[in-house]
C-alpha cells in the first residue's frame, strides 16, 4: 500500500493536516491533491467532530508549489489545463469549509504553496520561512487563486508588487504586509500559536463560528446593503439553536457555557 502523501489526525476538535512529500518540498502533485480533497470533503461532513483545521508541511517547506516534474511529464496543454482545474477546485473546497482553517507555514511557501495558504482563514509563519508567488519567473501567472485572493487580502498595489516581480519575501515582511497573522520564533512556537488560536475559537459556539465565517465570506464581494442582509440571515439561523439557549443559561448560572454544536 502506497504511503500517504497527506497525513491526517484529530486532536480533540482540531483536525491536523500535514503535507508529507518532504523530499520534494511538499510539491503538489495529482496524488497529493486527490488525498487533500478527500480529507477536505470528509472534514466538511464532520462539523460536530472537527471544528478547526490546521494545515502544515513536513520538513523544510510548507509547499514549494506545483510539482514541475509532473508538469514536464504531462506537457500536453489539455493535461496542464486539467491539472490547473484540479488544484483550483481543491483550494476552493478548502476555502469553503465551514470550519476555520489555519495555515502553519513551517518553511518555504512558493507559488501554489502560498496559494494554498491564502485559501485558509489564517496564516502563521515561522521566522526564516520565505513566501512568494513566483510564477511570473516561470512564464506563467498564479493560477490557483493567487491573483484574486492576495489583492483582496493586502490590496492590489502590494499584490502586484509581489506577483509581477516574482519576489520572495521573509516571514517578517509578510507580517508587515498583512499576509500572515503572526510570526513564530521556531517550529514549537509556531505549533503553539496555531493551537492557541484554535483553542480560542473552540471556546465559542461552533454554529456561531460557522455562520460568522460564512457571512464574512458571502458579504466580502457584495454591496453593504446586501451584505447586511446576509448578516441578518446568518443571525436568524442561530436564534433557535440549543447553543444560544445554553449561553443564556450559563450566563444566568455564572458558569462557562457547554456548547455542543446544536
Amino acid at each position: 500500500m502506497a504511503e500517504k502523501l497527506v497525513q491526517w489526525k484529530r486532536q480533540g476538535h482540531i483536525g491536523r493536516i500535514r503535507l508529507s512529500r518532504p523530499e520534494s518540498m511538499n510539491a503538489l502533485n495529482g496524488a497529493m491533491l486527490d488525498e487533500l480533497r478527500a480529507i477536505i470533503d470528509e472534514t466538511r461532513n464532520n462539523t460536530r467532530g472537527i471544528r478547526v483545521v490546521i494545515i502544515e508541511g513536513e520538513g523544510r517547506a510548507f509547499s514549494a508549489g506545483a510539482d514541475l516534474k509532473e508538469r514536464l511529464a504531462n506537457g500536453e496543454l489539455n493535461q496542464i489545463r486539467q491539472s490547473l482545474s484540479r488544484i483550483k477546485a481543491v483550494f476552493a473546497a478548502l476555502e469553503r469549509l465551514p470550519q476555520p482553517t489555519i495555515a502553519a507555514i513551517n518553511g518555504y511557501a512558493f507559488g501554489g504553496g502560498l496559494e494554498l495558504a491564502l485559501a485558509c482563514d489564517f496564516r502563521y509563519a515561522v521566522r526564516g520561512a520565505m513566501l512568494g508567488l513566483t510564477e511570473a519567473g516561470l512564464g506563467i501567472i498564479p493560477g490557483a487563486g493567487g491573483t484574486q485572493r492576495l489583492p483582496r487580502l493586502i490590496g492590489p498595489a502590494r499584490a502586484k508588487e509581489l506577483i509581477l516581480t516574482a519576489r520572495r519575501i521573509t516571514a517578517d515582511q509578510a507580517l508587515e504586509w498583512g499576509i500572515v497573522n503572526g510570526v513564530a520564533d521556531d517550529l514549537g512556537h509556531l505549533s503553539d500559536m496555531c493551537t492557541m488560536l484554535a483553542d480560542e475559537i473552540l471556546a465559542n459556539a461552533p454554529l456561531a463560528v460557522y455562520q460568522a465565517k460564512a457571512a464574512i465570506h458571502a458579504g466580502m464581494d457584495a454591496d453593504l446593503t446586501t451584505a447586511l442582509t446576509i448578516e441578518t440571515e446568518a443571525y436568524e439561523l442561530l436564534l433557535p439553536t440549543k447553543d444560544r439557549l445554553e449561553a443564556l443559561e450559563a450566563f444566568r448560572e455564572k458558569r462557562p457555557p457547554r456548547f455542543k454544536g446544536e
